[in-house]
């Protein structure tokens, strides 16, 4: 398994733990699945589309890592998507260039991880995001609101996975 974290601390070891150490470890547990979706395909599959949409596994990467950037980055530093240098949309994040593949997009989002870990170290779960487009949100919000989109990114993921690797 890849560590895109400092410290991997799985869900179950952190039980007993108060809620802020278990929530950043069920959205690295997330993080971390979603970026080893990834690992062992080769550049073809990792971009092949099964589905009318513009998902693709490499696709979810790379639109997980716009994700990061816009709770942790956008919400917290009140910066544009442009000056964050991010799409201005959702949809447009799954978007490919030429130049992604498999071990950027997984870099990149371990990168964006690893600064969402450390945008967030100081504020605490109550502390108000003042630069989300719904208005302030406090950090235990979008720990949760990650915690979904990562869980069904992960779903998505693993059942388009299954589906490459079985042709």
């Amino acid at each position: 398994m890849e560590n895109i974290g400092a410290t991997v601390t799985l869900a179950e070891d952190i039980f007993n733990q108060p809620i802020r150490i278990q929530f950043e470890a069920f959205i690295d547990e997330h993080r971390r699945a979603l970026n080893d979706s990834l690992n062992g395909l080769t550049e073809e599959q990792a971009r092949r589309s099964l589905v009318p949409s513009r998902t693709t596994l490499l696709g979810l990467v790379k639109h997980a890592t716009f994700v990061e950037k816009v709770w942790f980055d956008e919400a917290i530093t009140c910066r544009s998507r442009a000056e964050i240098g991010i799409p201005s949309t959702p949809d447009e994040s799954f978007i490919l260039d030429d130049g992604d593949t498999v071990a950027s997009i997984q870099q990149a989002h371990r990168e964006a991880c690893e600064a969402s870990r450390q945008a967030t170290s100081s504020l605490g779960l109550d502390d108000m995001l003042k630069g989300n487009r719904r208005g302030p949100l406090p950090l235990r919000w979008v720990y949760l609101h990650m915690l979904r989109e990562l869980a069904q990114h992960c779903g998505h993921a693993d059942i388009l996975r299954e589906q490459i690797l079985s042709q």
